[in-house]
């Protein structure tokens, strides 16, 4: 009986490796749906390099020859190589302010001819993974300390900071991510109590009138000193606790949020999130509405009163293949092109359009059933370094699914976030990739202690 190849089938999960082959197949299939028009041959479609679809079947088969190689490595590379490739990933990221070509609103491209375009803020991912991984792994690292927290936050967060000043606000937000790492080796429970406390106070700045929210934030403030007034006779502390988280919420409210919407996000950024929380966004000067028009004139000539175009037939699309869906290729809104974006970002509407609602939920039940085995790879590692990495994959992974179909139903803002495995693009089909065989490696490897 014919034995496999140790070298690389050993201790191998195969499940993640036919989940992400299933992934990449669905992947290809819609985007030949939404490419696809009568008259065309399709086998001349596959093999010219010229379509979607046979450029996204070429970055399959890389992104299989890429993983192969990956298996017959040595696990000890990618923790000894971690930190050369997170400084490797920051050159690149670096390089696109003098060689960038401004694609759809974003400056953190850098393109190769016609036919390859490199997007440095969206491969770093792997980089930052394996060198947070690095870092938490290290035996000197205390991850109990103030100091060793904000080292961990610094490497995750430097590529973001790029990725903002690249007009890249999608990716940028990814990095958060890594906080769902940096929660389950540590760190407090409060930094993501924090953080979500201000995304609360800032959606609520963008509802409320100035002077009502600030009146309502003293009125729980003054609630809070009269329920802790008996702590407070005890202890001035508290008090000046709560006179200092006061103090904080209404310099969010006053100052922060109206700087980072007038001088941090651009014009069209800043539209999409009022259109999310169902607000009309009314540029403050002459210069703002002129730029506001210029990054969404391709929305406007479409339908010059619909600021929020693309996200309305994301759901008429979505919608109209109701229960079971019209068929593959016989989806009328995908197929002519009414949804903007419908091979990328918005490539879950030709599967909602074409397979309908139980199609839809066995498809995100193949997501579901990824992050559930990547979750249950990374409980059983013996290295710290592998399943820092292992909960880096499941976060980044379960970030661009959440946001990405929440912003395709509306639920969130249209911010370029692309669906892992299925959405159109060579770089996010090879990161991707890279960043699951990495996982598969290391896992081979789970008896090991990696440092």
């Amino acid at each position: 009986m014919s034995q496999r190849n140790p070298a690389i089938s050993k201790g191998v999960d195969w499940s993640l490796v036919w989940i992400w082959f299933i992934l990449c197949s669905l992947g290809i299939m819609s985007i030949f749906a939404a490419s696809y028009r009568d008259g065309d041959i399709v086998l001349q479609g596959f093999i010219s390099l010229k379509t979607d679809y046979s450029r996204q079947l070429l970055f399959f088969i890389l992104g299989g020859i890429a993983g192969i190689f990956i298996l017959l490595t040595d696990s000890k590379f990618f923790t000894a190589t971690a930190n050369l490739g997170y400084a490797f990933g920051i050159l690149l990221l670096l390089l696109v302010f003098p060689f960038h070509s401004r694609i759809k609103g974003t400056e953190s491209i850098i393109k190769f001819g016609s036919a390859f375009n490199l997007q440095p803020a969206d491969m770093c991912k792997i980089f930052v993974n394996l060198a947070l991984a690095k870092y938490l792994s290290r035996v000197e690292t205390n991850f109990t300390r103030p100091r060793s927290q904000i080292i961990a936050v610094v490497i995750a967060l430097t590529p973001a900071m790029f990725s903002i000043m690249q007009s890249e606000m999608g990716l940028a937000l990814v990095y958060f991510s890594f906080f769902l790492v940096m929660f389950r080796e540590g760190l407090p429970s409060s930094v993501l109590i924090i953080g979500f406390s201000f995304a609360v106070l800032v959606v609520a700045t963008l509802l409320v009138e100035p002077n009502t929210l600030a009146l309502a934030l003293t009125g729980v403030a003054l609630l809070a000193i009269y329920i802790l007034r008996k702590q407070i006779k005890r202890s001035k502390g508290v008090f000046m606790l709560v006179a200092s988280i006061w103090f904080v919420c209404v310099g969010v409210q006053r100052f922060v949020v109206p700087f980072l919407f007038e001088h941090v996000f651009k014009p069209y950024q800043v539209q999409r999130i009022y259109a999310l929380i169902g607000k009309d966004y009314v540029p403050k000067d002459q210069a703002t509405e002129v730029a506001l028009e210029d990054e969404q004139k391709n929305i406007t000539r479409r339908n010059s009163n619909n600021n929020n175009y693309n996200v309305k037939q994301s759901k008429i699309a979505i919608g109209s293949g109701g229960l079971i869906g019209k068929g593959l290729l016989k989806g009328t809104q995908t197929r002519f092109d009414f949804v903007p974006e419908q091979r990328t970002d918005f490539i879950f509407c030709t599967i909602g359009e074409g397979f309908g609602f139980v199609g839809s939920m066995l498809f995100l039940g193949i997501y579901m059933l990824l992050l559930m085995r990547i979750v249950a790879v990374a409980e059983r590692q013996r290295s710290v370094f592998s399943r820092c990495y292992a909960y880096g994959v499941a976060s980044v992974l379960f970030f661009h699914i959440v946001i990405n179909i929440c912003m395709t139903i509306g639920l969130a803002p249209v911010i370029g976030i692309p669906l892992p495995f299925v959405s159109y693009g060579g770089t996010s089909l090879m990161t991707f990739s890279i960043m699951l065989f990495i996982l598969v490696r290391l896992d081979a490897d789970r008896q090991m202690v990696l440092r």
